[in-house]
């Protein structure tokens, strides 16, 4: 069992991600798609008028500061363009895919951070009305179903609250969940980067391989959103997960060669 999370920041490879999960599924290799959309969300948030807005957690984790306006958008465009433009792709290169997002059927539920702390300008502050929230339950009861019969699940944020409200997870760390509650070999990040850097703009500082007993202090040094990529893969780990492989969507067969190693493998 493989679980693929495909971020969503501009420069990633949608169509190379695809054809080589439309591979992976002809060769009835079980797998789930988990997907963001970030950078798509952010200009259609500017578009009509409501740009996205960042917050940094005093831990150093950053977030989409989401407001019910902004979830709106956000399920607009990953639970609209993004996951069907992912799922057309796939079924015309004849793969039985069926997307859904981690409400639907409360498939990733947790609850929702009424308030939470952020730092602004050195300072720490309280920000209230978010609809935001971490996936603590993955109901794999759908899932299964949907695997046993053959197709592949194409999964987005959001989430669904304890109340059944739609709230704002992270992408990585939901799948990190979904690949532990589903007894997942292997989870693989892919995104625009080649793998974790020591120098984040120097492509030949790739680490090649992390060790469980390192993830915590070389968190400590990246920032941005490998940072939050690292914390899902301890969690992915934590779970059971045997290993997490953060690579490159881009070039060809972007998944077969993060299955083979090619990236920042951590085990």
């Amino acid at each position: 069992m493989i679980v693929i999370k495909l971020g969503g920041s501009a420069g990633v490879d949608v169509d190379a991600v695809c054809a080589d999960v439309a591979a992976l599924a002809q060769d009835r290799v079980p797998l789930v798609f988990v997907h963001g959309g970030s950078h798509a969300t952010n200009e259609v948030a500017q578009a009509l008028g409501h740009p996205a807005r960042f917050v940094t957690s005093p831990s150093g984790y950053e977030s989409r500061l989401t407001d019910r306006k902004t979830l709106e958008i956000f399920e607009m465009v990953y639970c609209g363009s993004v996951n069907k433009g992912i799922v057309e792709r796939l079924q015309r290169a004849g793969v039985d895919a069926v997307g859904l997002s981690g409400l639907d059927g409360r498939l990733w539920e947790g609850k929702r951070k009424k308030a939470l702390r952020a730092v602004e300008n050195g300072r720490v502050r309280v920000v209230r009305d978010t609809w935001t929230g971490t996936v603590e339950r993955v109901r794999t009861g759908l899932l299964t179903m949907l695997l046993e019969a053959g197709c592949v699940p194409v999964l987005s944020p959001p989430g669904a609250s304890e109340d059944g409200e739609a709230i704002n997870v992270d992408g990585d760390r939901a799948a990190a969940a979904t690949a532990a509650a589903l007894g997942a070999d292997t989870l693989l990040l892919l995104s625009n980067v080649p793998g974790v850097l020591r120098d984040k703009d120097d492509p030949s500082t790739l680490r090649s391989e992390i060790a469980r007993d390192e993830l915590e202090a070389v968190r400590d040094e990246v920032g941005g959103r490998m940072k939050i990529k690292l914390l899902g893969a301890a969690e992915a780990l934590a779970g059971g997960v045997k290993r997490v492989v953060i690579g490159d969507s881009r070039g060809e067969a972007p998944v077969r060669r993060a299955l083979d190693g090619k990236g920042t493998v951590i085990a």
